[in-house]
């Protein structure tokens, strides 16, 4: 069992270690990119990444504090769908209005594994072969279809 700091750093060198290892690649738009902290350039949609002792989840957020603004996200992501698939070539779970771990109500399209530990030096090449292509793959998604967000900003 590791103390709160040393988890902390263990995290912290593993989220560091994934953006050293796809820094080089640029974005869809050639641009250089924080991978680890994607920027959509829309309030309330997030692109995130997470891994704890048990499983690992990339995934778009939808945190709009209006339950109903928040389905309007939703349903133009599912618009999307066609394109969102095929850029990541598989597809996701999609949950509309679940509460996280904070009890805040967000919508989540997003894909996970388990059986994976990020505290586990081990499995950080699995861990990082599961994101990286999918974050690459949201990237190019984002890039064909946010100017179909922008109504909604």
């Amino acid at each position: 069992m590791y103390s709160k700091d040393e988890a902390s750093q263990l995290k912290q060198q593993f989220w560091t270690a994934f953006g050293q290892y796809v820094s080089p690649h640029p974005s869809a738009e050639g641009l250089k990119v924080n991978w680890v902290n994607y920027k959509t350039g829309i309030k309330h949609v997030y692109f995130k990444m997470q891994a704890d002792k048990r499983s690992a989840s990339i995934a778009i957020e939808l945190t709009h504090s209006d339950p109903g603004i928040q389905e309007l996200f939703f349903e133009q992501f599912k618009e999307y769908k066609n394109i969102l698939n095929a850029a990541l070539g598989e597809t996701w779970e999609w949950q509309l209005h679940t509460t996280d771990e904070y009890g805040k109500t967000t919508s989540r399209i997003f894909k996970q594994i388990d059986g994976v530990n990020i505290f586990n030096k081990n499995d950080w090449p699995e861990l990082i072969s599961f994101f990286k292509p999918r974050i690459i793959a949201l990237d190019e998604f984002w890039n064909d279809v946010k100017y179909g967000f922008h109504a909604l900003k």
